[in-house]
């Protein structure tokens, strides 16, 4: 009766570090808008009248860690706005 019991502080700390790794959602690395039906990769893109903006209120949000759809809305101070594209041509599209 004691072995199994002296097994139990082991099991129990990798039963915790289990549930760490799995209920923890991964950092968001790349961003994401879309307009008109075109995503844009702005992972490596910095907000300005030459490339995007979020503006105006829009309910869905601004920026997105997955693009078509896949993914969710960045929880920042772009939520609530409106991806506008200033200047397509220096934005990438994403694949």
């Amino acid at each position: 009766m004691n072995k199994p019991l002296k097994y139990l502080p082991a099991l129990a700390m990798a039963l915790a570090a289990f549930a760490a790794l799995a209920f923890t959602s991964p950092e968001a690395n790349n961003l994401y808008g879309e307009e008109n039906g075109t995503w844009y990769d702005v992972t490596s893109t910095t907000p300005n009248n030459d490339t995007y903006v979020c503006d105006q209120v829009d309910e869905d949000g601004c920026l997105y860690d997955a693009p078509h759809g896949m993914g969710s809305p960045i929880e920042d101070s772009s939520r609530g706005k409106k991806f506008i594209v200033q200047n397509e041509d220096n934005l990438v599209v994403a694949p």
